[in-house]
């Protein structure tokens, strides 16, 4: 199952707001080219898609300056209770060991971008978590922030006692992969920030220690809604539409190719062109369709300058972004920016 597949309910967009607003950020700022407006965080049965999420959480980025960590401190926002019935069926799970089943069976409702598997490996019950093929700074936030929401989940579910053992991110270049100062142990487990991979990891003794609020019915019923919302959450708006979600949560230097994009769809590459062709419409007309709303969008900023937004397209000089442009708009992209100011005026 892929987070593409699946709509989601906007607890988890709460959670990134408040992280903002609490560190002064405007509301505006922070929804920005979401499409969310704030009633809709006030109500339970809004639907949003994987994309309006990943616009908040760029916002956040770009505002807080991407600094490192940054997904750890949000991730440790989220309780069971910021996950619904999902959340709630995990506590009323006999065991530790149940609650983690039961977490994976579901998993689609978890607000997760990453790919999450249960292995034990040297007496430790690990959690890995694989990365969405997103932009690097957005992916490596992403993960962070799952990994540590699964940290306070399995510190929440199992109570007192129950302690980290293994908590790992993988090692690499940039800023993103620098060591957060102030992060040094996450549930009681020293970081590691020169993994191979990421997971986290605790005694695997625990999984059969009973919890305190177990209760078959509620599991047993919270197991049969949570397979109903799961089936009405998954999306069915045509292979189209997943294609534009996917490329435009991805910046123009770093888009997926044909093939690249056909896995994150979970398909092939002759069916995603075939399915997409029965729609009417090609890989590479749905990608310039994606590159020219990104533009529009970009040039809506003064600030920004147009050789960057080139850059940020994944044109090699500002000339062959020019006229790219044209053919979409059928003006220049100063003109355009122009024409955008003579109307705010």
């Amino acid at each position: 199952m892929n987070f593409w597949d699946f709509a989601r309910g906007p607890a988890s967009v709460k959670v990134v707001l408040e992280f903002g607003l609490a560190r002064g950020f405007s509301q505006d700022d922070l929804l920005a080219r979401s499409r969310i407006a704030p009633q809709h965080l006030q109500d339970p049965n809004f639907e949003l898609s994987a994309l309006q999420e990943l616009r908040v959480v760029e916002n956040l980025l770009r505002l807080a300056g991407h600094p490192p960590g940054l997904g750890l401190q949000v991730g440790q926002g989220y309780r069971f209770s910021t996950f619904g019935l999902w959340g709630y069926g995990l506590v009323c799970s006999a065991t530790v060991g149940e609650a983690m089943a039961r977490a994976l069976r579901f998993i689609p409702l978890s607000y997760a971008f990453s790919r999450v598997e249960q292995r034990i490996e040297d007496g430790l019950c690990l959690l890995q978590m694989r990365p969405p093929d997103l932009a690097p700074g957005l992916s490596r936030f992403l993960v962070e922030r799952d990994l540590a929401a699964a940290a306070s989940l399995v510190l929440e579910v199992g109570g007192p006692g129950l302690q980290l053992q293994r908590v790992e991110l993988q090692g690499g270049r940039g800023r993103a992969h620098r060591p957060c100062p102030g992060l040094t142990h996450l549930g009681g487990a020293p970081v590691r920030w020169d993994g191979e991979g990421y997971c986290l990891g605790f005694d695997a003794r625990w999984l059969p220690h009973p919890l305190p609020s177990a209760n078959p019915i509620s599991a047993a019923m919270c197991d049969e809604l949570c397979a109903k919302l799961v089936e009405r959450w998954r999306v069915r708006e045509g292979t189209k539409a997943l294609v534009q979600q996917v490329l435009a949560a991805t910046p123009g230097d770093s888009r997926p190719s044909v093939g690249a994009l056909a896995g994150l769809t979970s398909t092939s590459e002759r069916t995603l062109r075939r399915r997409l062709q029965a729609e009417g419409t090609s890989y590479r007309e749905v990608r310039a369709a994606a590159l020219a709303e990104q533009a529009r969008e970009l040039l809506r900023d003064p600030a920004l300058p147009i050789t960057r937004i080139a850059e940020r397209l994944g044109y090699a000089d500002l000339s062959s972004f020019s006229q790219a442009f044209k053919r979409w708009q059928g003006l220049s992209p100063a003109a355009y920016r122009r024409q955008l100011a003579a109307a705010i005026d």
